[in-house]
């Protein structure tokens, strides 16, 4: 009798993916039996982190270095998910926020908040589907922001851009479920990551029962993908944060934040 061929691995490919929420999805996949391809800026953390996860896990693990605030950052993984062995699974975790009110910033660097946030999500959610489409299957996850709700960071586009990703990703959703693929979007809250100190952001005066660990992100947007959900909120807490700001009249909005932003800072993987 002759033995049936092993089943292909799956793979993922996960971008801002060596540090919080993007390293802890790599780890979690990597655990479960996936093969991963790693995207970061920075070559030696990514080649780092790369060689751990391959070493704890023993599976194949592709480090990817690109900057997908540019165009050839964002052109070398379209090429990749349009090539070789078949991506099942995007998980756009690289993100940007800016310590400037919108009135002290440089417009360079709200373009480049705008070109990674927004414009790098949908090029390679665009590239991801093609090939997801074709086969049947794939899921894209999108990682957004409880922030995307409301304005809660008066003086900010970050709040902006995470609203784009979380309409978009409803919108894409929605019309490629009946072609067997999916899109997410995981909206957490605030995440020890280290993403706010990269960004100069104080958060000193944040409550330690707001903070969320990334783990535990990841282990219910799993979950909530398992489910079949559109929109991914984490904890019981933030749920009920996102009810006050979908629901909360936009003039109480208003008043309970301020614009206290100061200097500037990069915050992506």
């Amino acid at each position: 009798m002759t033995a049936e061929p092993s089943p292909a691995p799956r793979r993922a490919l996960i971008t801002g993916a060596t540090a919080g929420i993007g390293a802890a999805f790599a780890d979690r996949l990597a655990a479960e039996g996936w093969d991963l391809v790693l995207v970061a800026r920075d070559r030696a953390s990514l080649d780092a982190t790369a060689a751990e996860l391959a070493d704890r896990h023993g599976r194949e693990v592709e480090p990817l270095p690109a900057d997908l605030s540019t165009d050839d950052g964002c052109a070398r993984v379209e090429q990749r998910l349009a090539e070789g062995s078949p991506v099942e699974l995007l998980v756009n975790n690289a993100g940007i926020s800016l310590n400037t009110s919108f009135l002290r910033s440089a417009v360079g660097d709200e373009a480049r908040l705008l070109r990674l946030n927004v414009l790098a999500v949908l090029r390679l959610t665009h590239a991801a589907l093609g090939p997801m489409v074709e086969r049947g299957r794939g899921t894209v996850i999108n990682v957004s922001s409880v922030a995307g709700f409301g304005p809660v960071m008066p003086g900010s586009t970050y709040s902006a851009s995470k609203a784009w990703v979380t309409n978009f990703s409803e919108s894409i959703a929605a019309s490629v479920a009946p072609l067997g693929v999916r899109v997410m979007a995981l909206c957490p809250g605030y995440t020890r990551t280290g993403y706010h100190e990269r960004a100069g952001i104080d958060m000193s005066r944040t409550p330690a029962w707001m903070w969320l660990r990334a783990d535990e992100v990841v282990d219910e947007a799993l979950r909530d993908l398992r489910k079949g959900k559109v929109v991914s909120v984490p904890t019981w807490k933030y749920k009920l944060a996102v009810a006050g700001l979908r629901h909360a009249p936009r003039r109480l909005l208003r008043g309970a934040f301020r614009d206290t932003r100061g200097g500037a800072g990069r915050a992506d993987g």
